[in-house]
């Protein structure tokens, strides 16, 4: 790649726990001589998925090409971390051959588009694809508003009102910026799960893109890198329930973080996320715990009452062994008190 030549960029949206930090885990993993660079964007101070892709680092991609950032949405924070970001990346000896930008799942692509017209990068770095990642079995279950069936009965009885929720509203957005939407955990979903998701997108998405199943981000690059969609350049396609907007902010959403000490039982830690999930509607729950008499930190990931748990690596002795969990949900869910209340008890 000469210096000349712009700098392809893979935006990876969807929405939460869809699957994009496993995805982009298996992209490192199997890079194919590109060196790669990664942008991880977080919702709520506690970053979990940059630290797991910072353990899958190798030589096309080392640890120092992988930056987080943990302040903010990336998409309302354009001037103060993402250009100076891109810009480091594109500093690097030797430069990356591309980019991957993992958004937060409440992210709006359409404005992360818009910052790749800034006077600094624009002629530097152009966007291969935007990837949306959906859930097949969240999608099939309508999970991504809390009744879809009686939204839209009630939009057909009154045409004057509107009543789409927070969620669809960003799950919709991420579908119409999309130039291929990667279908997730089909294992879970089942033959029939996977046929209503696929119905589900076909019937929002606002033209047709194409859809890869997936499970457990497997998926031959060469697929979905390479795309050469120069995305920047049809923004105007791609529409987004905030066109006309000078801006956006997700007040719509809240996260809190709770620290414990050692818990005993990731049993019993399993069961207080999905009396959240099921009791409180928090969306999502990820984090790390110490267990007493084990060495290895084990990574805690929830999507609604769908609890997953791993001890992914030992703990650093320079490292409180201690339990620490972000909750994420629509602001008016998000009880600092009864959040720690049920994870304490």
């Amino acid at each position: 790649m000469s210096d000349l030549s712009k700098v392809p960029v893979t935006i990876v949206t969807g929405f939460l726990g869809a699957g994009k930090t496993t995805l982009i885990s298996h992209l490192i993993r199997n890079a194919g001589g590109r060196r790669l660079a990664v942008v991880v964007n977080e919702f709520g101070t506690l970053g979990v998925d940059g630290d797991i892709l910072q353990s899958c680092a190798i030589p096309d991609c080392p640890a120092e090409n992988i930056v987080e950032l943990a302040n903010g949405c990336i998409c309302c924070t354009v001037a103060d971390d993402f250009i100076p970001t891109v810009e480091k990346l594109l500093a690097l000896d030797p430069r990356p051959d591309h980019i991957l930008i993992e958004t937060s799942g409440l992210a709006l692509p359409k404005p992360l588009l818009k910052a790749f017209d800034w006077p600094a990068i624009r002629s530097r770095i152009t966007v291969d694809g935007v990837l949306a990642l959906a859930d097949a079995e969240a999608v099939a279950e309508g999970r991504f508003a809390p009744d879809v069936a009686a939204l839209d009965a009630q939009r057909a009885a009154d045409p004057g009102i509107d009543h789409e929720t927070p969620l669809s509203e960003v799950f919709e957005d991420q579908l119409a910026c999309a130039d291929m939407v990667l279908l997730t955990k089909v294992d879970l979903a089942g033959p029939e799960g996977v046929a209503a998701a696929r119905a589900v997108i076909a019937a929002e998405a606002p033209r047709p893109v194409p859809v890869i199943e997936l499970v457990d981000g497997v998926v031959d690059p060469r697929v979905i890198l390479g795309l050469d969609a120069a995305a920047e350049d049809d923004i105007d396609a791609r529409a987004s329930h905030h066109d006309g907007e000078d801006d956006h902010e997700h007040d719509d959403f809240d996260s809190t973080v709770v620290t414990l000490g050692e818990i005993s039982d990731p049993a019993d830690l399993v069961a207080r996320i999905e009396t959240l999930a099921r009791d409180h509607r928090i969306l999502r729950v990820k984090g790390h715990a110490a267990v007493t008499g084990k060495p290895m930190r084990l990574l805690v990931q929830a999507v609604g009452a769908r609890v997953r748990h791993q001890y992914d690596r030992p703990w650093r002795a320079d490292e409180t062994r201690r339990t620490t969990l972000v909750a994420i949900a629509e602001r008016d869910h998000v009880d600092v008190a009864t959040i720690e209340a049920v994870l304490i008890r």
